[in-house]
């Protein structure tokens, strides 16, 4: 999604963190206005003064005679006048201050005295702390060289959330029933009023439908008892408080943040009760939901909701494309085909976002679909060249699409034009955290939604699998005054991270980042995850940018959740990056901290062995970087040619050392001999200056090599592998490089479709660009590849490779319908070899540096072989049909002997010796060893 771009907005919370600073006493009377004499075009303006605690303030720049000044309507700004004048007193930086706010570390502290009985209301105003000339003997107002408006978000941490019975211990925010009544409560410690407004089924006002709500000082929500929102009534908070964005009082209308049913986009909140059966679908309460042992005996399979049935074929209603209705279907290609992944192992959907959604249209006409008439499509986009010629009105957009060259740009044009119109994101863009997306509904209007998706989750659970719900915690969608900001205009400035000294909110995740280190965000994000686990049964969580979030937020959710769900598991990207990067504001929940927590992290480490290069790169430089999957060294690409000999060997090496230890679960301790022929541990092999190993146990981590994210894996190959390949040969490579995951140990992460050779026509970032780049064919009739240049926007740096690698192919990265059933088959046959026995899955660090080890290593290694061994001997609590397992990995396009004694003691694996591959049935054994086909993964049992 585009991010919402906010500059410099004025921290509510900012001004009132400066106001309450500075306390010593005047000798003007309490009310009179004092007058300020400055220019703000000479006056430096920041944000930088940070209120952390009620007697201390923190400043970016040492100040000779600092002041705090206040105002009740926000005269600072345009009137320059304030209510209140406090003096501030320069002390020694807190020893724990370097400690819990490393960032502000180096900042300067002053002392403020403000009466306790004061504190709380002058945090509801404006306010900033002033610079008095310093040719000044005492302070006082006139020629102000500087003003800093403040950050308090930590101050009412301090002032709300750190005793027994504050806020944070509140557990009945949002709309409440009690019987007859219902009760209304939200946590608004800056706004001066708050009440709710109630309207019926049409949003009309009702009669008596404004309830007045009462603060609680000691907590700073708001809360009040109706009997006139029974369940179904709709409502909006009023909130009247002062904004940082406007430098005004604002008397805003907003949707409730602890919002459990919404109307159709998310207008209005309604009040339900998820507890009652009018809002679940028949037998919910009798569903059975699978189980698996151990969080290692998970498969991950990324699934998008749009994607798993919008073009589908077989469905038994049109109309059901694209909707939770989709996965209630019996014969259709999406269902038929996740039966048969299930009957050969898979065993949990990882559902793309899933919550309340920023930017799709929930009304059906509102929005362009793929099958839309283009009468439809230019009332909605006319801007479209199309619409200003003699068109066809009754062809279809998809049907136009189809009309275009491959290799033309005209496709990716249109798509650009109309992808803010149609129905089609991912949906990274949160509104309301907990309350399902209605775009995915038959009907989007409150409760008929929530059933809908209910109804969705019990499907799947009656298919056989768990269900993993993808959840965005670190950004919103929008802030300030925008039209679909939350939270921002409840309290602002509190539930975002914001710059320390500009005070902008941090964008580094691609939109407003939210401060779950700050105590009422990570309880918003907990209690919604209790929610989801609680309520609608989903049975673990995927949390995207995770290292931008505390790994103390972490560890706590997952307390509160396992309270509920003892079984549940958490995971997610632990990329260290941004403002938070090294744990410069806290200890991150990023993939090094994380390790041992059995909360799993994405490990780039696998993936990139796998698929070469950094998925960073453009043009020529995605060419040049070729991996183990696509023939790095022992089928090299032509430019190759162009790296020395010693750094292509050296980058062979280290990816094939780093392919080892992934495939050790990625463990900081696993032992091995480099191919330098040293012994070393996972810690110790680079990866681009950290540790290719760093998890402590197998459940912190997740193995993939494709997802949403970047080109499919497809789409990397043929950017990287060899012209002269044939579409054979690109076929098993893709398949070698999806049972990397598959045979590692650790949890393997699937990317929906990759089985079916899956293609966006080599788009990096498909987040907002139809099903036009996006479509899944589990009819196996196509994979989408080469149907026109990506959009401009992303991958106009990619066209001219683009182009010429299609070109030089010819046509040898095209697949027939056979192959791709050919890779679905042969996909299977690895879920069954990894689920025929528990030594994939072991359980412990232990275990697996026990039972693991790598042969072919060091100095006199084959090229092109990674050969794994896992022996069940000394293994305890292992009930496993084989006493070893070898698993080969064979690069090469020739076939290969691999030396081990005893080796006829093997035989290739059931699944593969009864499997869909007529060439790894000719890998075979005897007495000096293994028997290897080119371009195969085989796996030998005794």
């Amino acid at each position: 999604m585009k991010p919402t771009i906010y500059t410099c907005t004025i921290s509510l919370g900012m001004l009132l963190l400066v106001a309450a600073c500075g306390s010593t006493k005047t000798n003007r009377s309490v009310g009179e206005p004092i007058a300020l004499n400055y220019d703000t075009s000479t006056t430096q303006v920041d944000f930088s003064a940070h209120w952390i605690r009620a007697d201390l303030i923190l400043l970016a720049n040492k100040k000779s005679h600092p002041a705090l000044v206040f105002s009740k309507n926000g005269s600072i700004d345009d009137k320059k006048k304030a209510d209140r004048l406090f003096n501030l007193v320069a002390v020694e930086t807190p020893q724990w201050v370097s400690q819990s706010y490393p960032h502000l570390s180096h900042f300067y502290a002053y002392k403020v005295d403000i009466p306790r009985s004061e504190l709380k209301s002058l945090l509801k105003q404006q306010a900033a702390v002033v610079e008095v000339n310093h040719h000044t003997k005492k302070p006082n107002l006139a020629d102000i060289e500087s003003l800093s408006y403040l950050q308090n978000a930590k101050l009412l941490d301090a002032l709300y959330t750190s005793k027994q019975d504050d806020a944070d211990e509140i557990d009945n925010f949002g709309a409440q029933l009690l019987g007859s009544s219902t009760r209304f409560t939200i946590w608004a410690p800056t706004a001066l009023n708050v009440k709710v407004r109630l309207f019926d089924e049409h949003k009309n006002p009702l009669e008596s439908g404004i309830l007045e709500l009462t603060e609680d000082p000691q907590t700073g929500a708001w809360s009040g008892i109706t009997n006139h929102a029974p369940q179904g009534t709709f409502y909006r908070y009023q909130v009247q408080v002062y904004h940082p964005e406007s430098k005004q009082i604002e008397v805003l209308q907003v949707t409730d943040p602890y919002s459990l049913s919404l109307s159709t986009n998310s207008v209005y909140s309604q009040v339900v009760d998820l507890s009652s059966p009018q809002t679940q679908p028949e037998n919910w309460q009798q569903q059975n939901i699978p189980v698996v042992d151990s969080p290692e005996s998970l498969i991950l399979y990324e699934t998008s909701i749009k994607d798993f049935s919008a073009s589908d074929q077989n469905l038994s209603n049109p109309n059901l494309a694209g909707k939770y209705a989709a996965f209630s279907q019996s014969n259709s290609d999406s269902i038929n085909h996740l039966k048969a992944l299930r009957k050969a192992g898979l065993n949990t959907i990882h559902l793309l976002p899933t919550y309340d959604l920023s930017t799709i249209d929930e009304i059906p006409n509102n929005v362009i679909s793929m099958h839309d008439s283009l009468e439809k499509v230019c009332v909605l986009a006319s801007e479209l060249e199309i619409c200003h010629t003699d068109y066809n009105p009754e062809l279809s957009l998809q049907s136009l699409l189809l009309s275009y060259t491959p290799s033309s740009s005209e496709a990716q044009k249109v798509i650009e034009l109309i992808r803010s119109k149609d129905d089609y994101n991912w949906g990274y863009d949160p509104y309301h955290y907990t309350v399902p997306e209605g775009s995915y509904a038959l009907n989007p209007e409150g409760i008929p939604r929530l059933i809908e998706f209910r109804k969705m989750i019990m499907d799947i659970h009656q298919l056989g699998f768990r269900v993993i719900m993808d959840v965005v915690y670190n950004h919103t969608f929008a802030a300030g005054l925008a039209e679909k900001s939350v939270l921002d205009k409840i309290v602002p400035n509190y539930y975002h991270r914001l710059d320390p000294i500009s005070g902008a909110i941090e964008q580094s995740t691609c939109c407003e980042n939210s401060a779950t280190e700050n105590a009422m965000m990570a309880k918003l994000m907990t209690d919604s995850l209790v929610t989801w686990a609680k309520h609608y049964k989903i049975d673990g969580f995927r949390f995207d940018l995770m290292g931008h979030q505390p790994k103390s937020a972490m560890l706590q959710a997952r307390e509160a959740v396992r309270a509920v769900d003892p079984d549940t598991y958490f995971y997610g990207e632990g990329w260290n990056f941004g403002e938070v990067a090294n744990n410069s504001q806290f200890i991150q929940a990023s993939q090094i901290e994380m390790a041992g927590t059995e909360i799993g992290t994405f490990t780039d480490r696998l993936r990139d062995a796998v698929r070469g290069g950094s998925s960073f790169l453009s043009g020529q430089d995605i060419r040049k970087g070729q991996g183990l999957g696509n023939g790095l060294l022992v089928f090299p690409n032509e430019l190759q040619s162009q790296i020395d000999t010693q750094s292509l060997q050296h980058e062979y090496q280290l990816s094939m050392d780093q392919a080892r230890i992934g495939l050790a679960a990625n463990l900081a301790d696993f032992p091995l001999e480099s191919a330098q022929g040293e012994h070393v541990y996972g810690r110790d092999i680079d990866y681009g200056g950290a540790p290719t190993g760093y998890a402590l146990d197998p459940a912190d981590t997740i193995n993939y090599v494709s997802k949403h994210d970047n080109q499919t894996l497809w789409d990397n190959n043929q950017y990287r592998t060899a012209h002269q390949a044939t579409s054979g040969q690109r076929v098993r490579m893709h398949i070698m490089s999806l049972a990397y995951p598959l045979m590692a140990q650790g949890i393997p992460f699937l990317h929906m479709g990759s089985e079916l050779l899956r293609s966006k026509s080599f788009l990096r970032d498909s987040y907002d660009y139809s099903d036009w780049f996006n479509k899944v064919d589990f009819g196996k009739k196509s994979n989408n590849y080469n149907v026109g240049l990506p959009p401009a926007e992303k991958d106009r740096s990619n066209w001219e490779v683009i182009t010429q690698t299609i070109a030089q192919n010819q046509g040898r990265d095209i697949v027939s319908n056979q192959e791709i059933q050919f890779a679905s088959q042969v996909f299977r046959d690895f879920l069954k070899i990894r689920t025929s026995t528990p030594l994939f899955n072991l359980q412990t660090a232990e275990e697996i540096i026990q039972q693991v080890k790598f042969l072919n290593t060091g100095t006199t290694q084959k090229t092109g072989l990674i050969v794994m061994s896992i022996n069940a001997a000394n293994t305890e609590n292992i009930d496993s049909n084989f006493k070893q397992v070898i698993v080969i990995f064979n690069h090469n396009t020739h076939s290969v002997k691999f030396d081990m004694p005893q080796a006829q003691q093997f035989s290739l694996h059931p699944a593969q010796q009864t499997g869909s591959d007529p060439l790894v049935k000719t890998a075979t054994t005897d007495e000096y060893g293994f028997n290897l086909p080119e371009l195969t993964v085989a796996v030998f049992v005794r």
